[in-house]
């Protein structure tokens, strides 16, 4: 290939060639299958996951995810199944070794792959904005930054903290993030990690790790791509993925599986919605009641 495909019609293109050319078992293929093809793919895409900007601004949201946009793209990925052009990996990252042995030529998946491909894979590689579909407006807007939390336990008196704040401040050093990301992958929690890295020179010759910061940054975030705030989020992925394999089983239409996924989601939404709300009125201050005064 000449040049890096841009689109998803030049990858679905690319993956054709490839798999003429030998990669047989696989043209293309992802990890964390609803992540990719649902949560990066709206925001990346300037579309709506679901109303209330994705969740963040109530529990009252509701997912929209199976517009005509999406169910295009599950249509094709369900076309390209057939040859292998797309091979469907599952719903975890197990599936990165495919990429790392060479099955796999062109792969989606978190940039917190870096390190595990840099020490398996036996050929050269880099990494690409996610595809997008030129005819849809706005597109490419920006991703979403995905990864873990640190959880903190409440109910304790601010001295017992401390030890709390100190690991905060030794995981946010500015050395050591740019470390971490410089090495794993991983976006840096830190703008300045991320201005030290690039004053050190080392996307010159490591320009892989910047491609997510760039995709992060490349506009100015919408209620579509600024993040998400679904209850049940972990469980609903589940769901979702459960969709798209039966979709690419040929089980059901895409409309259909999309149709089923958002169904099934608006009823976790509802439950966790009712939940929620049970849970703030029993936290609430109970009013107190105004005492009468008799005259004496």
């Amino acid at each position: 290939m000449a040049e890096i495909p841009k689109t998803w019609p030049e990858v679905f293109a690319a993956a054709k060639k490839l798999k003429a050319a030998g990669h047989e078992t696989c043209g293309f293929s992802n990890a964390w299958a609803s992540w990719a093809h649902i949560e990066q793919f709206s925001a990346w895409h300037n579309a709506p996951i679901g109303t209330k900007a994705n969740g963040l601004d109530g529990f009252d949201t509701v997912l929209t995810f199976n517009s005509p946009l999406h169910v295009k793209h599950l249509q094709n990925l369900i076309d390209l199944q057939k040859d292998k052009t797309y091979d469907y990996s599952g719903r975890e990252n197990k599936s990165e070794a495919r990429f790392g042995s060479g099955e796999c030529a062109i792969f989606l998946t978190s940039s917190g792959y870096y390190a595990t491909a840099k020490s398996t894979a036996k050929f050269d590689f880099t990494s690409a904005p996610m595809p997008y579909y030129p005819d849809a407006a706005g597109a490419p807007q920006n991703s979403i930054i995905g990864g873990a939390s640190l959880w903190v336990m409440g109910g304790k008196k601010p001295d017992e903290y401390k030890g709390v704040a100190k690991f905060f401040t030794f995981l946010s050093d500015t050395n050591r993030q740019a470390k971490l990301h410089q090495e794993s992958g991983y976006l840096p929690i830190t703008k300045a990690a991320y201005e030290k890295t690039k004053a050190d020179g080392f996307y010159e010759k490591n320009p892989v790790p910047e491609t997510p910061l760039k995709e992060l940054t490349n506009k100015e975030p919408t209620e579509n791509s600024r993040g998400l705030r679904f209850g049940n989020m972990v469980q609903m992925r589940d769901v979702w993925a459960e969709q798209i394999e039966a979709a690419l089983a040929g089980q059901k239409t895409a409309q259909q599986a999309l149709d089923d996924a958002v169904a099934k989601g608006n009823a976790m939404l509802r439950t966790f919605e009712k939940d929620g709300k049970v849970e703030q009125s029993a936290l609430a201050p109970s009013p107190r009641r105004k005492r009468s005064r008799s005259a004496t």
